[in-house]
Order: C-alpha cells, then structure tokens, then sequence
C-alpha cells in the first residue's frame, strides 16, 4: 500500500488580539503597546510583550495614551495604582513614542 500524496496547506495560526484599555477597541496585540505589572509590583513598558505580570494593552496613538493616562482605565486593568514616579516614566515614554512616529 503506498501513501497517497496529499497537498497540505500551510495553516497560518492566528494572530493574537487585545484590548485596548481607553479606546476599547480589539487589535492585533504587535500594534498595541503592552504596560505590565511586575511580580514586584513595578509598572514598566513591556517592549517584548512577555514580561511577567499582568498586563494592560494600549493603541499606540496619542490620544488613546491620553485618555489611559488621564482616567483609571490603566490602574484598573493592571489592578495597581500608579506612582507619580511611574506615571512620569510612561508620560515620557509615551510622548518620546509619540514624538518619533
């Protein structure tokens, strides 16, 4: 009995989607930009998207990084509050962000 040949087609898996925490609209996790609490309880910028911790997903535009920073949306989503040193660290690191798209 001889195997019969098959075309097998290359199955692409899906790419994973988030949320993002001001806008609320679903994307591809790569377009967001990732916000992670750490074991310690840091609040970081995730650029790897694989850092330990609970993480909050943000649409790498002004505006939804306004509106993450200004309400609570973030502080609830990462179940954390956020430190006037930690919120300084992501108001820059958004506006640099901002800045250089």
């Amino acid at each position: 009995m001889t195997k019969s040949s098959s075309n097998h087609q290359a199955v692409s898996k899906p790419l994973p989607r988030r949320t993002c925490v001001a806008c609320r609209q679903t994307k591809a996790k790569k377009d967001l930009i990732r916000v992670v609490r750490t074991p310690r309880g840091e609040i970081e910028i995730d650029e790897t998207g694989r850092k330990d911790g609970r993480g909050a997903y943000i649409c790498a535009t002004r505006e939804c990084m306004n509106k993450a920073m200004k309400g609570s949306h973030l502080e609830h989503t990462l179940k954390s509050s956020i430190t006037g040193e930690n919120r300084e660290k992501l108001v820059r690191y958004f506006r640099d962000f901002s800045e250089g798209a």
